[in-house]
């Protein structure tokens, strides 16, 4: 019997590690959704400065920068699995810490300000430096190649399912108890629980496309250019990386969130926390539609589109006044990125040979970081220099121009077809 478009929605589905790697990676994302609304939340009550929120994302970037590169490395030489639980008990632990500070010593941030909790998101940047590679390049360990669209969609879907919860959870924590030491008592024990699915993953040799296990015999410096000098020789990949980069780097209104919620909309922590999910919303959305109809035909073409609907709901979300527009807007950013992500995620996991997925997950990471976090930075130095809402819609407008000068500049990217 022929297999249906239902069916084949659910392939990957069927692998258990993948399933486990799923339910993991579920938890944890929604424990670090909490953790970063909460902290957003917190930054601002304790600055009222909109730049402040554009240090957050600074203060992980920095040392994400500094590690990633190394975290590529050793996720092409060490067990992944191994690094991925050691990451996650980390991160366990700085959420523990926030949660020390804000309910036993809050008398902190009188003396210090916000200072202890950029030092901890700085830990946290570490972290992320050595777990986004290693779990990236794992996942594609657990399927086969023909299923890399389909895994794709999956994480996509559940990372946003995971990024509706987590913000909407962490808002009203902090409505509710009026505090934010619960959100990050909860973000550990989340993270906790998500360390019982990585157990239940076997592990995996890296090993070449034969299945014979191999160790890099270059030197660290050597591996690192060989990982980039691939990026960076491949118009397809090195476009949509560049692509994604530039445009969430001008083009995140996130980081702004809490400035818009209580100066621009007028809403409280339970408006901000359903302002921070909306994007997630519109992206689980979109993938579901996904896991149907994946976007492998002309995929070149969607990618440049979405990024182009990316930028315009940014526009239309900093001009609004109206809270449920702005929600609606939002949805469209995420509605529009996870096609992005998805289209993404397959190129890199279909051009890249399997003894370099660290390295080069390293280099996917560096690209997504510096647009998250400098993106997050970007948005607030232009706050301070221009305003809320004018940022927003320079922002917005610069993702467009990136859209087109990559349509012009990268046409094998614009040509690829996946089918």
């Amino acid at each position: 019997m022929a297999q249906t478009k239902q069916d084949s929605a659910y392939d990957v589905l069927k692998i258990p590690d993948f399933r486990n790697y799923l339910l993991a990676r579920a938890l944890i994302t929604f424990g670090i959704n909490i953790l970063g609304t909460t902290v957003g939340w917190q930054v601002y009550e304790i600055t009222q400065d909109p730049f402040s929120l554009g240090l957050i994302g600074l203060a992980e970037f920095l040392p994400f920068l500094v590690v990633t590169l190394i975290g590529g490395y050793v996720a092409d030489i060490f067990d992944r699995r191994t690094i991925m639980f050691t990451c996650v008990v980390l991160y366990a632990i700085c959420a523990a810490g926030l949660y020390l500070l804000t309910h036993r010593y809050p008398q902190v941030f009188e003396w210090y300000g916000a200072l202890p909790i950029f030092i901890i998101i700085g830990l946290t940047g570490l972290i992320r430096g050595f777990l986004s590679p290693a779990q990236t390049a794992f996942a594609a360990q657990l399927i086969p190649p023909q299923l890399y669209t389909n895994a794709a969609t999956w994480n996509t879907m559940t990372w946003h399912l995971s990024s509706i919860g987590g913000p909407a959870v962490g808002g009203l924590l902090c409505a509710f108890s009026k505090n934010a030491w619960p959100s990050y008592a909860f973000t550990a024990v989340l993270a906790s629980m998500g360390l019982w699915f990585i157990l239940r993953i076997a592990s995996k040799h890296v090993a070449k496309a034969e299945g014979e296990p191999t160790l890099p015999r270059e030197g660290f410096l050597a591996s690192v250019r060989t990982g980039l000098r691939f990026v960076f020789n491949n118009q397809v990949v090195l476009s949509s990386l560049a692509l994604d980069m530039f445009a969430v780097l001008f083009g995140g209104a996130v980081a702004l969130l809490p400035a818009f919620a209580k100066d621009v909309l007028d809403v409280g922590p339970e408006g901000f926390g359903a302002l921070r999910a909306a994007p997630a919303v519109g992206a689980f959305i979109m993938a579901w539609v996904l896991a149907y109809r994946p976007p492998r035909e002309n995929a070149g073409r969607w990618l440049l589109v979405a990024v182009a609907g990316y930028g315009i709901c940014t526009i239309l979300f900093a001009v609004s006044r109206s809270f449920w527009f702005s929600l609606l807007m939002l949805a469209g950013t995420g509605f529009f990125d996870n096609i992005s992500m998805v289209i993404r995620s397959t190129i890199v996991q279909l051009f890249t040979p399997n003894e370099m997925r660290g390295r080069v997950s390293a280099v996917n990471s560096l690209f997504v970081g510096s647009s998250n976090e400098l993106g997050a930075f970007e948005s607030g130095l232009a706050a301070k220099l221009l305003g809320i809402v004018p940022s927003v819609i320079f922002g917005g407008s610069m993702t467009m121009l990136v859209v087109g000068v990559t349509w012009w500049k990268a046409p094998k990217l614009r040509d690829l077809d996946l089918s």
